[in-house]
């Protein structure tokens, strides 16, 4: 009777949740929380950890675009004390100091979207962003063989990934002719009402400009504003004067191609890169070595096959 006891004793004592083994946190960092690219992200991780069961997704960054709130939030996160680390790198150099500090407190991290190569991260996931900015300008290409005069616009001057974008549009399109206008690149920061009026100042100080290339989708994340500025250039955009192509390919974007508002986006794949993270992340925890590069794809959406997307 007593071996009885003391068996179910044990049985109940495993059972107990207080005794039970604590989910492991990782937490991803965006660049801005008011950008629905990371939405998607943010999704990704969730659901990844959920199917896990043993993993909790924390996600936490700026509300806005900015580097040093940023910093402050990794910070924090490292003094809590979680588990492991991905972020998406508003600033590299401002964040170098932080990861290290990460990983000397033995906490794994990873970047995603956004990489800050020299630092002491362990893996990328996302885009390789130079290869993204080409093929944006492929696409422009395709759109418009003839050449002309473009503008760009871009989120953060210091983000890596950004910068790597739109090196890799000049490189097509200058070599095919094509003339980047004074003003141009313009930052909004992933402000998004600013991102709409930049295009507007762009094509108003360029009347005669024919090509907007948007290495993020932050104007049109505010369809109303964005089909606003572009209904003000309506004649041109119809005749084909003026062509608009965007990255990503969220459902509102997806919307305003269907609608004839842009003509061509080159999306990344957020969802995946929120999954990757927290799969990377789990391996390096359990000490498994990991790709220092993982690349997530790229789709490309055009009128004809928008109805699949």
């Amino acid at each position: 009777m007593k071996r009885l006891i003391l068996a179910a004793l044990a049985v109940a004592l495993c059972a107990s949740p207080a005794l039970a083994a604590e989910k492991l946190k990782f937490a991803v960092v965006p660049k801005a929380m008011n950008n629905p690219f990371f939405d998607v992200a943010r999704d990704g991780c969730i659901k990844r950890a959920q199917e896990l069961g043993n993993v909790e997704c924390i996600y936490k960054g700026p509300i806005e675009h900015e580097p040093a709130t940023q910093v402050q939030i990794i910070q924090d996160l490292i003094t809590q004390k979680v588990d492991g680390l991905a972020i998406s790198v508003s600033d590299a150099g401002a964040a170098e100091g932080v990861i290290k500090s990460a990983r000397d407190a033995g906490i794994p991290v990873v970047t995603f979207d956004s990489d800050a190569p020299a630092s002491a991260r362990q893996a990328y996931i996302g885009t390789d962003n130079k290869e993204f900015g080409k093929a944006l300008g492929q696409e422009l290409l395709k759109v418009q063989p003839k050449p002309g005069t473009y503008a760009l616009e871009s989120g953060g001057p210091a983000a890596t990934n950004l910068n790597e974008r739109l090196d890799g549009v000049r490189e097509v399109v200058n070599a095919a002719g094509w003339k980047e206008v004074a003003g141009s690149p313009t930052y909004c920061n992933d402000d998004l009402a600013l991102a709409v009026q930049q295009l507007s100042d762009l094509t108003t100080a360029h009347p005669d400009l024919n090509a907007l290339v948007a290495i993020g989708g932050w104007a049109l994340f505010v369809p109303e504003g964005y089909k606003g500025f572009v209904t003000s250039v309506g004649d041109r955009f119809k005749k084909g004067d003026l062509v608009i192509l965007s990255a990503d390919t969220l459902p509102v974007e997806i919307d305003l191609l269907k609608g004839g508002y842009v003509n061509e986006l080159v999306g990344q794949r957020p969802g995946e890169m929120g999954a990757k993270a927290i799969d990377t992340l789990l391996a390096l925890h359990n000490g498994q070595k990991v790709d220092e590069i993982i690349h997530t794809g790229l789709d490309f959406v055009n009128k004809d096959n928008a109805a699949k997307f």
